[in-house]
């Protein structure tokens, strides 16, 4: 039995046969994990940062970096999978610009947990000033 996307095929006494494939749902923190990893890499924070004066296109994002524009080309893609970034391409130009709420999933979560952490670290403190 094989799996190709979303179809289970494979044969039975000689027949084949073919019949859909429940995908599992998405995971909550499916958005946060894509945010989170786009931005775990130096490359995509740095491109991240430059965008953040003003759009660009790929070939003002990839002049600073010492790679190939296909590798350029595969880091914007991570961030416009996660939703930090969108693109416009206007006859042979693709220019990219941060979207108004591409961190908003981070920040959201940043902050719910920012005062668990910040609790945390106030023990620590404590703590350390015992000895």
């Amino acid at each position: 039995m094989s799996t190709s996307g979303d179809v289970t095929s494979g044969t039975t006494a000689g027949r084949s046969y073919m019949r859909p494939v429940e995908m599992p749902e998405p995971s909550p923190d499916a958005e946060l994990d894509r945010l989170f990893h786009a931005l775990s890499d130096a490359t995509r924070r740095a491109m991240v940062e430059r965008l953040a004066q003003g759009a660009a296109s790929v070939s003002a994002l990839a002049a600073p970096f010492p790679m190939s524009m296909p590798a350029v080309v595969q880091h914007l893609a991570v961030l416009e999978r996660a939703g930090v970034v969108a693109s416009q391409k206007v006859g042979r130009v693709r220019t990219y610009r941060l979207t108004p709420d591409g961190t908003l999933t981070a920040r959201t979560w940043l902050d719910r947990h920012r005062l668990h952490a910040e609790r945390a670290l106030d023990r620590l403190s404590q703590h350390g000033h015992r000895d």
